[in-house]
């Protein structure tokens, strides 16, 4: 299968503003970029890229004054197939977790563990273990959280999205990372592109998505409590502890976001 994704965003800035930015394909899917989703410019300036502390692939420049246009396109070759589910994948003891995964089990921006830790024990403490626990977690959030792009707002934290109900899809990730942490399983959170593959379309504009992975049985898994189903054509752009580590664009001035289109479409 070939997915096309891009994006094209634009910005009016009254002075010339520095920025970071994680737009491309994640290093893990770079070598299945049939066309590379490479960040442009208009008016052209210079980009410097680096990789930050998760590995994510970023981009720095700094933006003249006026009116700048930032995109990408490029085709990925996928699978095809859905996300996987392993009912059988286990939960691992903290003790015996790798290191490098129990960043992923403290408390972050979005996701106070310390808030939500007597209510994530409460509803699932009792229930089983590894991948069902997981899975449990995700029931719960989707069931809990309405879904409206009236909710969103860039401050708003998972102990936020539990005690108001509702969200859009980082919200669902942050509530559904932030119990997994509880129940310590490492869990964090993923930006990327999901498409209406495989599914009904979305009479609604096209977004970046969030969701996220949870360690089990010695691996990486992708779960999506918002729309709970194993999924068709993900393409990940960046990871972190939470939506603060894996901005698509960050600016370090006043600025007026102008227009912003996400593609992702599979190639008949």
């Amino acid at each position: 299968m070939r997915i096309r994704i891009g994006y094209e965003i634009v910005y009016d800035f009254p002075q010339p503003t520095p920025m970071i930015m994680i737009l491309g394909a994640h290093p893990t899917r770079v070598a299945d970029l049939i066309e590379p989703d490479t960040l442009k410019t208009d008016p052209a300036v210079t980009i410097t890229p680096y990789s930050d502390g998760f590995g994510n692939l970023c981009s720095r420049l700094v933006a003249p004054a006026g009116r700048v246009r930032l995109f990408g396109n490029g085709i990925v070759s996928d699978s095809g197939n859905a996300d996987p589910v392993v009912p059988s994948a286990p939960q691992h003891a903290v003790e015996y977790l790798p290191s490098d995964t129990l960043v992923y089990l403290l408390g972050s921006r979005y996701c106070e563990t310390d808030r939500l830790s007597e209510i994530a024990w409460s509803l699932f403490g009792n229930g089983p273990l590894g991948w069902a626990r997981v899975q449990a977690i995700c029931d719960y959030v989707h069931n809990h959280i309405t879904f409206g792009y009236q909710f969103a707002r860039p401050t708003k934290t998972a102990w936020e999205a539990f005690n108001e109900g509702n969200g859009v899809c980082r919200d669902y990730a942050h509530l559904a990372i932030a119990f997994c942490r509880c129940m310590n399983i490492p869990a964090r959170y993923c930006t990327g592109y999901l498409g209406d593959i495989g599914v009904p379309p979305v009479d609604a504009p096209m977004d970046f998505a969030g969701w996220f992975e949870a360690y089990l049985g010695g691996q990486w898994y992708p779960f999506d409590a918002r729309n709970n189903t194993p999924r068709i054509g993900r393409v990940l752009i960046g990871q972190g502890r939470d939506a603060a580590d894996v901005p698509i664009t960050h600016t370090f001035g006043p600025n007026t976001l102008v227009s912003f289109k996400v593609v992702t479409d599979e190639i008949v």
